[in-house]
């Protein structure tokens, strides 16, 4: 008779306010670490100052201010290897980075990318806020607007980068680039009315990513 199965966890680490660069190389040992199975699953919330960044899917025409604009805005700006185009995170904006080995959940990185999506949803939802996907894209919208980016990398099946939530951030930010590629508005928490903490909407994720990604 087979033993039960050991119940799923993850730990959540709160990093605050840490720049991209700093949150990309503790990612990167992470990764490594949970490949290694030194680590169980891990999910990283975090904001970031001013900082643009580059999918590999990336089209330099969506990014579109120079080096030299961005700089002399305070925004930095990297080239990634996760998934999607160009994007934007900054003060107000939730980002979280979910560490997980997909060969003890579901190894298919689409029910991943869905599952993701679903947690945004549910969080809305808390909120009084009906969240949407749209064909043919990764994210999730409102009111034909988007509120939260996703992109995602997979190394031997464990995950890096994430989504990122719009909170009460400064959305002019925006005008930098072609969000994800897509010229649709975005939109975020502040902007339709509703008045919450980000520790609330912190706790909210937890919540949800727990729930989604069925740990104990």
């Amino acid at each position: 008779m087979l033993a039960p199965a050991a119940p799923r966890t993850c730990d959540v680490r709160d990093l605050g306010v840490m720049r991209w660069g700093a949150a990309y190389a503790l990612q990167t040992e992470l990764v490594g670490q949970r490949q290694r199975g030194e680590i169980g699953d891990q999910l990283l919330l975090v904001e970031h100052p001013h900082v643009v960044t580059m999918g590999r899917n990336g089209q330099a025409a969506h990014l579109l201010a120079s080096a030299e604009v961005l700089a002399a805005t305070g925004i930095e700006y990297y080239e990634t290897n996760r998934g999607g185009d160009v994007t934007y995170h900054g003060p107000g904006q939730l980002v979280g980075y979910p560490i997980v080995q997909l060969n003890e959940w579901k190894r298919d990185v689409h029910a991943y990318v869905r599952a993701l999506e679903e947690v945004i949803i549910r969080v809305l939802a808390d909120f009084g806020l009906t969240g949407e996907r749209v064909a043919g894209a990764t994210g999730v919208w409102t009111g034909g607007a988007k509120i939260c980016a996703i992109g995602v990398h997979l190394s031997r099946w464990v995950s890096s980068h994430g989504f990122a939530l719009n909170v009460t951030t400064d959305l002019q930010y925006f005008q930098y680039i072609v969000p994800c590629g897509l010229t649709k508005p975005v939109t975020s928490l502040r902007q339709l009315g509703v008045a919450v903490s980000m520790d609330e909407v912190k706790s909210a994720v937890r919540r949800r990513f727990a729930e989604v990604y069925e740990y104990q």
